[in-house]
C-alpha cells in the first residue's frame, strides 16, 4: 500500500487569499492542495467553516470560485479592470449562500453558516473576496515576487512593501537561490 503525500495547507490571515493558496506554484509546477472533496472539507474546517460533506461537483465549483478570486485579485494587483466573468462567479457565490456575520461576546465577529453546506461556506469566502477586492480593508492586494508562484496575497505591512506570499516558503527559497548564485560567482572568480 503506497502512502499518498498530501501537501500542507498555506494559511494566511485573509480568508479569500488563503483560499486561492489552495493552488500554489501557479507559474511553475502547480501544487493542488485540495485534490479531493475531503481535502476541501478539511481546509474549510481549519478556517472555521465546518461542512458536513463535499461532492466532486461542489469541489469543482469551489475551484471555479478560487480561480475567479485569483483572477480578480491579480487584476487589482496589476491595476487592471476586473474581468467580468470572475466578478460574476464571485457575486453569484456570495449571493447563493445563507451565511451571516455575528457579533461575539468578546466584541469581535465571526461568520455563521446558514447550514453546513459547501455553498454556504463558499458564500463566506466570496463575501470576504468582495471586501478585499473592493478595497474595504486597510492594505493592498499584491502578487508574490516569486516567478513560479505569483500568488495573490493581502499586504498589510507598514508601507505595503511585502514581496512574498509567505516568507517561510517563497521568500526563503528566493534568498537561498540568491545565496547559492553568489557562492557560485565567488568560486568562479576565485579560480
Amino acid at each position: 500500500m503506497s502512502v499518498v503525500h498530501v501537501p500542507e495547507f498555506r494559511l494566511g490571515k485573509v480568508l479569500a487569499t488563503s483560499f486561492t493558496a489552495t493552488l500554489t506554484e501557479r507559474c511553475g509546477e502547480p501544487v493542488e492542495r485540495i485534490p479531493v472533496p475531503s481535502r476541501l472539507v478539511d481546509w474549510l474546517a481549519v478556517n472555521g467553516l465546518v461542512v458536513d460533506s463535499c461532492t466532486e461537483s461542489q469541489l469543482a465549483h469551489a475551484r471555479e470560485l478560487r480561480e475567479a478570486i485569483h483572477v480578480a485579485a491579480t487584476a487589482v494587483a496589476n491595476q487592471e479592470p476586473l474581468p467580468a466573468p470572475a466578478v460574476k462567479i464571485i457575486n453569484d457565490c456570495s449571493a447563493r449562500g445563507q451565511a451571516s456575520t455575528v457579533l461575539t461576546p468578546e466584541g469581535g465577529w465571526e461568520w455563521r453558516l446558514g447550514s453546513s453546506s459547501v455553498e454556504d461556506a463558499l458564500s463566506v469566502i466570496a463575501a470576504d473576496a468582495i471586501s478585499v477586492i473592493a478595497g474595504e480593508r486597510r492594505g493592498k492586494i499584491a502578487l508574490c515576487a516569486s516567478p513560479t508562484c505569483r500568488a495573490a496575497f493581502f499586504d498589510t505591512s507598514r508601507g505595503a512593501t511585502r514581496r512574498w506570499c509567505e516568507m517561510n516558503t517563497c521568500g526563503n527559497r528566493e534568498k537561498k537561490e540568491r545565496f547559492l548564485a553568489n557562492q557560485r560567482q565567488r568560486s568562479g572568480s576565485a579560480g
